[in-house]
């Protein structure tokens, strides 16, 4: 069964969203996190503790532990975590609220007052097929298909039938959107290059090509075979030869972003591209979407061990 899970800023919980969801163990928080276990959850910010009052991104639950440091509590281990391209409203497509029974309260001034002590609540399928449609309209719009690298994927083809509630192919379909290699990466893609703009961090290249299709690449920090996410914080911008060596571990990050190069193992026709390497590398004007320390430090223990 798949659920909403809110998340607020500052909540005083011990959330890593991408990861795990720290919730009391009331019975219905409780039910709502053990009934979607296999199952999708749609992660939404209410306008609480400065929160967006959006959807924001959809992660798949894969168990539920006990919080072992306090009582009445516990975790939801989440995988799959997919961030949205861009905040999806609590109210959209003129019709309301995404979820049935909000749409059910007669006064919708009493819209909050509904989801008092509803946090963690069920979905229905239709209503989460929607809200993942219009979360990743931009990565799945055919205009965008050559520039992210998604030609020919099928998922990524057919639109979107908001005109009418979405049918059992139709939840299938998006539930194989979410799970398929391409599309994340595309949706990983767009993300990283748009934050870096287009440019690579090492370089400080931007191409741009005849088909609009940018030249840097996006590349994981913490690799998602070893269980690294699809997320802003996981990605760093970096042109095509630059991207090789770091996913060989021959070149990394120190703590405060400056490079760390093999040279003993980086050819030595390469080594002119790190002649600014006590330089900080570019990075994102927004501080939140620079690299999480916690997985530049993974990527950081390949390269001293390579």
């Amino acid at each position: 069964m798949k659920a909403v899970f809110d998340t607020k800023p500052n909540s005083g919980y011990d959330d890593e969203i991408v990861q795990r969801y720290h919730f009391p163990t009331q019975s219905n928080y409780l039910a709502a996190a053990e009934g979607a276990v296999g199952d999708w959850i749609v992660y939404r910010e209410p306008q609480r503790n400065g929160g967006r009052r959006a959807y924001i991104a959809v992660a798949r639950v894969l168990r539920v532990e006990a919080d072992p440091l306090r009582a009445n509590h516990a975790y939801a281990v989440m995988g799959e975590y997919l961030p949205f391209d861009r905040p999806v409203p609590f109210a959209g497509l003129g019709q309301g609220y995404w979820e049935t029974p909000l749409r059910a309260v007669a006064d919708p001034s009493r819209v909050g007052a509904s989801l008092q002590n509803k946090s963690m609540r069920p979905l229905s399928d239709a209503d989460f097929a929607a809200i993942v449609g219009a979360g990743l309209q931009d990565t799945l719009a055919p205009e965008n298909a050559v520039r992210l690298g998604l030609v020919g994927v099928a998922e990524a083809q057919a639109p979107f039938e908001y005109d009418a509630a979405p049918g059992l192919d139709q939840v299938r379909r998006v539930e194989q959107m979410l799970v398929n290699r391409k599309i994340r990466d595309a949706n990983f893609r767009r993300q990283v290059c748009a934050a870096y703009e287009d440019r690579c961090a090492v370089t400080g290249l931007r191409i741009i090509n005849g088909g609009g299709r940018s030249e840097v690449q996006a590349a994981h920090i913490w690799g998602v075979g070893e269980g690294g996410p699809d997320v802003i914080q996981n990605g760093i911008a970096l042109s095509g030869t630059i991207h090789w060596l770091f996913d060989r571990h021959l070149i990394s990050l120190t703590d405060d972003y400056r490079l760390l190069v093999s040279h003993n193992k980086v050819p030595a026709e390469l080594r002119v591209l790190f002649e600014k390497q006590l330089d900080r590398i570019q990075l994102p004007a927004n501080t939140a979407l620079w690299p999480h320390p916690a997985y530049v430090e993974r990527h950081r223990e390949c390269f001293l061990a390579a």
